[in-house]
């Protein structure tokens, strides 16, 4: 439902953590560490593919002021994500998988001492052959990264819904074409890091770190330490940013933890920004082969898609990543047909994981860029292509995802009339061009990597003595303003002022448990589940009103600070009175709310279907404008136009800084962020100059259009607002760089080299237009 008070939810407030943060009085994991503290210190391996023979650690424990040394003796427990993917371990065991691994550490009573200590540890390998591209790795003869996984394929998806065969066969035009997109990087500000205390005594655990997933810090400490989870507490303080970077379980925080336990003490442990580069988990390095059939009318008629990723070392996220990047070529738009072949490779790189668009970005890219073409090429314009292939919500999509809000008509009529697409396509000068995008998003995973039977989201209300009420709550604000949405759907509930409201969150010790910031979950789920607890905590009030009123709790208006009586303004009693009366008999009163999915909402029955199953999906239409200097080669993004359905905006003052975030990320997928790795696996730009994103500099205008289709079962309506634009925007750029040039451009990021390359003429892969509807396909069907 929509809120009718208005008072909480629909306002444009700052950041409930703002003050904090623009201060400089917000404490990262960084600033807690305390001055009893050893510092930890991580031992990379130099080489990307070895067998360990000897780690000699000797020398370095002679060394005065060094506590502690660990090994891949110290943890015989893999670990991942995923239950049927654990096989990384937290210090490499027998096999080194990418340069940089993490093969020892040291706990030293200062960081001179650490690094000194470093320097004297020996490694003795023998190295193997060294597989930086899914080509490699897949060769007959290649040397199998984990010797369970033929072919270092980590997983491989088959799936076909409705009769593609068909589809292709009643097109008119059926197009081919392959696409590339670099590994790109989460690029957070704040570098990783963590301290762990070990309580010798009560063989205790306590970590604070970086997570963006509390819970399953807890959970993996629990496995990698042999520790009853009853004896660990997680706490994550501020986080400088993730983007799905601090999703998993990271080996630093392992290792943290271990090397506490060796200490038998408090372990410090925070890494450069190069090692927080090669820890990574970004988006893989995708090779796409798109083929489309089209009606002369625009209609898709079937979609052929043939993925592979270069996944990095170890199995993290991406058995959902490569299932992720099938099951969300749905739900966009009306498919009749659709079949997905997808690879997840391993090779010698650093890991890769979720980022923000977690699996749909790359395949949106090719997508959206093959679209544009066939539309081109049977005179039709973008904007009508789309049109003609909306959904009718609400719908189930041929893979099982439930489609019930859908507002990416709005969203188009909305970017075409600002940025005036039909006035200015035509009329565009030399050397600019507008191109069009669309996208969509998750509101959450409906199923749970973790599945216990518990609610898929847990808020606890306080209320006490001092009349003050506080969120208690596990979900992670990473930056997204999750805390700021709880707050603001607490007081719209109850209608108190926003200065008798605090949130407390992520500490296992006091905050009930969270499934986590992943996918988008957070507002939708965590969201829900405040509202049910301010309306369970609201009716305890109101009962408490009516006694001290002497009326039923039928006859009571609840107006926030104050309780009065229907229709008789002048018998109230303020919300310290009402508080004073309820806890008579019972004290502190914890109210909880909680949310879960229901069963309908979380997949298809195929291997797999719960991967892309959600509540509800956000959607986006951004147009891109951009001016293309043709004697250097660089794209300058002129003015970016992007609505985006999240059903209602609970703060738009929040959503339209979410909206510009994700612009700004795929940006920079599109035009200059790259990992890129020597052929010996070294990384080549593990810092901020050779890694390069956009700045404030490059930052054009972005003029942001919400729009508001209340989804049913979203909180006040709502959906998530911070993932569904970025999609869009790799392939909006490349559109209104095709117009601007004439030329198409089918690899990410779209440097200056590879704009000359293409604009001097060299060869693209051509397509061959059906001959008629009975013979339309003619290229070759994909291997």
């Amino acid at each position: 439902m929509k809120p009718s008070m208005n008072k909480g939810a629909g306002q444009r407030i700052a950041l409930v953590d703002g003050i904090e943060k623009v201060s400089g009085r917000a404490k990262y994991t960084a600033d807690l560490f305390t001055p009893d503290a050893l510092a930890g210190r991580i031992f990379r391996s130099p080489y990307a593919h070895a067998e360990i023979i000897r780690i000699d650690t000797s020398e370095a424990l002679k060394l005065p002021g060094v506590v502690a040394v660990i090994t891949g003796d110290a943890c015989d427990k893999a670990y991942g994500i995923l239950p049927v993917a654990q096989n990384e371990f937290p210090l490499a065991r027998e096999r080194i998988r990418y340069f940089g691994e993490p093969v020892a550490a040291v706990a030293a009573v200062d960081d001179a001492t650490a690094a000194a200590a470093l320097k004297l540890i020996r490694l003795e390998v023998r190295e193997l052959p060294v597989y930086t591209d899914a080509a490699s790795a897949r060769a007959p003869d290649a040397v199998l990264l984990h010797g369970d996984k033929k072919g270092n394929l980590e997983r491989e998806v088959h799936n076909e819904f409705g009769d593609t065969e068909a589809g292709f066969a009643a097109a008119d035009l059926v197009r081919e074409e392959s696409f590339e997109c670099a590994e790109v990087t989460h690029a957070h500000m704040e570098p990783h890091a963590a301290m762990a205390s070990f309580d010798v005594e009560r063989n205790q655990l306590t970590m604070h770190t970086v997570s963006q997933v509390p819970y399953y810090v807890h959970l993996t400490l629990a496995r990698c330490l042999d520790l009853d989870t009853s004896r660990i507490r997680v706490i994550k303080p501020f986080v400088g940013g993730g983007f799905g970077a601090r999703t998993e379980t990271l080996n630093f925080e392992v290792i943290c933890a271990l090397l506490a336990r060796a200490a038998g003490g408090t372990v410090r442990l925070k890494l450069s920004r190069e090692e927080t580069f090669l820890t990574h988990r970004g988006r893989p390095q995708s090779q796409i082969r798109l083929k489309l059939g089209m009606k002369q009318d625009g209609r898709l008629t079937a979609c052929h898609l043939e993925m592979v990723m270069r996944g990095g070392a170890y199995g993290g996220y991406g058995i959902v990543t490569i299932l992720y990047a099938g099951a969300l070529l749905n739900g966009l738009y009306n498919l009749p047909a659709v079949k997905y072949d997808g690879y997840r490779v391993y090779s010698n790189t650093p890991p890769c994981g979720a980022m923000r668009g977690h699996g749909s970005v790359n395949t949106r890219f090719a997508f959206e860029a093959l679209m544009d073409s066939m539309a081109k090429e049977l005179g039709l314009d973008p904007l009508t292509v789309r049109r003609r292939n909306l959904l009718a919500a609400p719908t189930d999509t041929l893979n099982g995802l439930k489609v019930i809000s859908y507002g990416l008509p709005e969203c188009i009529d909305r970017v075409e009339q600002a940025s005036r697409w039909r006035e200015r396509i035509d009329k565009m000068p030399p050397g600019r061009g507008l191109g069009i995008a669309c996208s969509h998003f998750v509101s959450g995973s409906a199923k749970p990597v973790h599945w216990t039977g518990e609610p898929h989201a847990t808020v606890i209300l306080k209320l006490d003595f001092d009349a003050g009420i506080t969120i208690l709550t596990g979900a992670s604000d990473i930056g997204q303003g999750s805390s700021t949405i709880l707050t603001q759907a607490v007081v719209e509930v109850l209608g108190v002022d926003y200065g008798r409201v605090r949130v407390i969150a992520n500490d296992s010790a006091i905050t009930p448990k969270d499934n986590g910031s992943y996918s988008s979950r957070v507002t939708f789920m965590v969201g829900n589940a405040a509202i049910q607890a301010a309306e369970n905590l609201k009716k305890i009030l109101l009962e408490a009103a009516a006694r001290r009123l002497q009326v039923t709790p039928e006859q009571v208006d609840c107006l926030g600070e104050m309780y009065a009586v229907f229709n008789q303004p002048e018998r109230t009693v303020g919300f310290n009175d009402v508080v004073a009366e309820a806890l008579i008999n019972t004290g502190t009163l914890t109210v909880k709310g909680t949310y879960t999915c229901p069963i309908e909402f979380q997949g298809g029955k195929q291997k797999g279907g719960a991967v892309g199953s959600t509540m509800a999906f956000s959607y986006a239409a951004s147009v891109v404008e951009v001016s293309v200097d043709s004697e250097l080669g660089t794209i300058t993004v002129e003015k970016v136009w992007t609505a985006l359905d999240c059903g209602f905006a609970i703060n738009p003052l929040s959503v339209e800084g979410q909206v510009q975030g994700a612009v700004w990320m795929g940006m920079g997928q599109a035009l200059s962020e790259e990992t890129s790795y020597a052929k010996d696996g070294k990384h080549s730009a593990a810092n901020f100059l050779d890694y390069r994103v956009p700045t404030i500099v490059e930052s054009p205008e972005i003029e942001v259009h919400i729009v508001e289709s209340i989804d049913p079962n979203g909180p006040f309506g709502a959906k998530e607002a911070s993932e569904g634009p970025l999609a869009g925007i790799p392939a909006a750029v490349a559109a209104a760089v095709q117009h601007a040039t004439g030329t198409k451009i089918t690899r990410l990021p779209m440097t200056p080299n590879l704009v000359l390359e293409a604009l001097s003429g060299r060869k693209r892969p051509a397509a061959t237009r059906a001959p008629q509807p009975a013979a339309a396909v003619t290229e070759k069907e994909l291997v």
